[in-house]
């Protein structure tokens, strides 16, 4: 039977420096070799039983970045809770505020900070103007199970349970490093912790979310932007060093929290604007509609922010992908289809557009082009359900028998013979009357 992988508590569930790590004494460089832990960026390691999802390679991404940086565009969409915005391999997109330079990183897309942001939503708050509150960021604030908080990286400023010492530190309990308050030195899976990276008087560019705790009125926080290890450690490694007030404990490697929602990113309005000027249409219109369906913008937000921001780079094409972007869209590869059609030269379709039956049933066909009696309707996975292909097929013989003409699309045919389905759309609509 082989080994049991060595974890330390500090570092279970986390994400962190590995040299961090390896000069507090947790853990050696050949232990951060098996299988307890994965690479996931130079330096970057991460508890292999964690999720790998777009979360962890942002979290991953932000520790090897400066203060000030925030998570932009598909992958703070991704963070609020739109899953496919990204994936775990996808490169993850940052915000860089002028004054900074961040050099070139695999897996990374750096775009700098020239945003016009809305006025603040919610007045009167700790957060820059532009921002919203973490109640009301999705899935800020919220902890997935096995994506506990750190233990004992608390930084100053920020509030945490008094009485407590960092995990793996020699000193009795109820002492503390002077000037900061420490969470208990035991996490487990499933608990949430305080944001780990909060430091004192920074502050998001305008139009992000930061999660942590204000540090004092008017001091917004930036949790989760870079953390960065308190210093070099003393040859003790880990072990508590004397002073004239008792002990002092090691500082802690650099941690990263699990929790999606201590990782400073966009809101959802701004995401949508930077995703659709950093995607391409058909993607950024799939994932703009996820956020309006969901109710984490709204069509007049979405409408001051490309007003605002209508002369810079990318301004035409965000309102148009605004434009064309529908809360009522059922899945992003509907959406998908709607923008090819578009794209391909046809009338913009009605999403779930409501057809009266003369018996009085209302049925909601995916596309539809009321005006010429024609739908589409998109076949996904799902159909291979044979109740649910009944259901289905039952529903859209009462609308061919109400005088719609009806057409399928499927999967396959979407992505490998997208010409000829076009095509096909087009001759139902001349043959119902439309004229280019």
């Amino acid at each position: 039977m082989p080994p049991r992988p060595y974890r330390p508590d500090a570092l279970t569930w986390q994400i962190f420096r590995g040299s961090d790590a390896v000069r507090a004494g947790l853990i050696s460089e050949h232990q951060l070799r098996n299988s307890a832990w994965v690479r996931l960026r130079h330096d970057v390691y991460a508890d292999a039983r964690l999720d790998r999802d777009h979360a962890l390679a942002c979290r991953a991404a932000l520790l090897r970045l400066p203060p000030g940086v925030v998570i932009g565009g598909p992958s703070a969409a991704y963070l609020h809770g739109i899953e496919h915005a990204a994936a775990f391999t996808d490169d993850v997109h940052v915000l860089v505020p002028r004054r900074l330079r961040v050099g070139a990183q695999r897996g990374l897309r750096v775009h700098v900070n020239a945003f016009t942001p809305l006025t603040a939503r919610t007045p009167n708050t700790a957060h820059p103007a532009g921002t919203t509150s973490p109640d009301a960021a999705g899935r800020a604030g919220t902890t997935r199970p096995g994506t506990a908080g750190p233990a004992g990286t608390t930084r100053p400023g920020t509030a945490g349970p008094a009485g407590t010492t960092r995990p793996g530190t020699a000193g009795p309990a109820g002492t503390t490093r002077p000037g900061t308050a420490g969470p208990a030195d035991t996490t487990r899976p499933g608990t949430a912790g305080p944001a780990d990276t909060t430091r004192p008087g920074t502050a998001g560019p305008a139009g992000t979310t930061s999660t942590a705790r204000a540090a004092g009125p008017g001091q917004p926080t930036n949790a989760g932007a870079a953390p960065r290890s308190a210093g070099p450690l003393p040859r003790h490694g880990a072990a508590a060093v004397a002073s004239g007030h008792g002990l002092m404990t090691a500082p802690a490697p650099t941690l990263i929290a699990g929790a999606g929602g201590s990782i400073p990113r966009s809101d959802p309005g701004r995401a949508a604007w930077e995703t659709a000027v950093w995607l391409d249409p058909i993607r950024a219109v799939a994932i703009v509609d996820s956020l309006l369906g969901r109710g984490l913008t709204d069509r007049d937000e979405l409408a001051g922010i490309a007003a605002r921001n209508a002369n810079m780079p990318g301004g035409r094409r965000a309102q148009w992908v605004f434009d064309l972007a529908d809360a009522g869209a059922q899945s992003p590869p509907e959406s998908q289809l709607r923008v090819r059609l578009v794209l391909g030269g046809l009338p913009r379709p009605s999403v779930q557009h409501p057809v009266r039956l003369p018996n009085g049933v209302v049925l909601h066909p995916d596309l539809a082009w009321p005006e010429f009696r024609v739908a589409v309707e998109y076949d996904g996975q799902w159909h291979a359900d044979a109740d649910q292909l009944h259901r289905d097929r039952r529903r859209l013989n009462l609308l061919v028998g109400a005088g719609w003409l009806v057409l399928h699309v499927t999967s396959r045919r979407l992505h490998a013979e997208f010409p000829a389905v076009l095509r096909e759309v087009r001759a139902a609509l001349v043959a119902r009357g439309w004229r280019r």
